[in-house]
């Protein structure tokens, strides 16, 4: 707001400065005194500001912009040939020694009447331009903020949908896996239960801003994956490996959950051995983070192999790190591997 307001500050001198040395220019190499500043350089500077300021207050914003050109034409051409008409009235019966120098120099070279029309008629159009090119630079610029603020109000939009969509994901996710432990293992389950409460608690109340400490999202994904190892067998190792030092880093929250619970829900095998690896370092703002894990592809009626979590996850990506991510999954010798690179800085 204030970088507007300077520029338009700015802009408003630079045409003040234009139109008052306009006069002088044009009248340059003539003798000068009293008269003639009034007559050749006031004069002319007060009616180009009238021009202006009704250009700039009223008809480019009620004529110009609603594309009412003609009406705009017309009027302009009213005001100009008016100050014309009148600038010469003005010097014929109030400044008597201008008209005399005029007889003696249209007897001498001919009537200089037609070039002195030319001129004026320039110095007058001079500030209808100006008007009109200030007025479009602030509408543009006016527009261009208004675009980049829809722009960003969309943005927000879309990623607290994606947020809100997010979480029941998970919860529903985390009760399936909570139940197959109800009847195999009541106090886990009861335990595993009071341990999502914390981990929704997280998601509700400290994920509902632009970013997190990088250490706070690592706790919440140690916890999950502890939360999820109890329901695993003793078939399916389990590894993990997180920056153990303060890295400063803030990232985006929630932004890794969704591959993990995919390792858990396609990497588990209850007749087969399998392995789930997951990884992070971190190098200067970098993040980087791999899962590898068995791949057991859910069946087309399985609901809960439906992949909303890494669909979700893409779309995060692209409005939040746009160009600064890299985000790829591979399937080599049955395994499924998961790569993400974020920029955060």
């Amino acid at each position: 707001m204030y970088k507007n307001k300077l520029i338009t500050v700015v802009s408003h001198v630079l045409v003040w400065l234009t139109l008052f040395c306009l006069p002088y220019l044009l009248s340059y190499g003539e003798e000068q005194n009293i008269n003639r500043l009034i007559a050749h350089f006031l004069i002319p500077l007060f009616f180009s500001s009238i021009i202006f300021y009704f250009n700039y207050f009223v008809l480019v914003d009620r004529l110009l912009f609603p594309k009412k050109t003609m009406e705009f034409i017309l009027i302009n051409t009213v005001i100009i040939v008016l100050f014309l008409f009148l600038k010469e009235f003005i010097e014929d019966n109030y400044f008597e020694d201008i008209l005399k120098k005029r007889i003696e120099t249209t007897e001498r070279i001919g009537p200089p009447f037609k070039i002195a029309m030319y001129i004026q008629l320039l110095s007058y159009l001079a500030p209808l331009f100006f008007a009109v090119a200030l007025k479009s630079t602030q509408r543009w610029v006016k527009n261009e903020a208004e675009r980049k603020e829809a722009a960003n109000i969309k943005l927000k939009s879309e990623l607290q949908h994606l947020h809100y969509q997010l979480q029941p994901h998970f919860f529903f996710n985390s009760l399936n896996n909570i139940y197959s432990l109800v009847d195999i293992s009541p106090d886990q389950a009861k335990s595993s239960i009071h341990s999502l409460s914390k981990l929704m608690r997280y998601m509700l109340y400290e994920t509902n801003v632009e970013s997190i400490p990088l250490t706070k999202e690592i706790d919440f994904l140690k916890k999950y994956i502890d939360l999820m190892k109890l329901r695993v067998s003793d078939k399916t190792s389990v590894s993990y490996s997180f920056p153990i030092k303060e890295t400063g880093i803030q990232i985006a929250p929630l932004l890794f959950i969704s591959l993990i619970e995919n390792a858990f829900k396609h990497g588990v095998s209850a007749t087969k051995p399998s392995s789930i690896d997951i990884n992070m370092t971190c190098e200067d703002s970098t993040v980087f983070f791999s899962v590898e894990n068995n791949n057991f592809p859910k069946k087309t009626e399985d609901k809960s192999g439906s992949g909303i979590g890494l669909q979700n996850l893409d779309k995060r990506l692209e409005l939040l790190y746009s160009d600064k991510f890299n985000f790829k999954t591979t399937i080599k010798d049955n395994r499924f591997l998961v790569h993400l690179e974020i920029k955060t800085a």
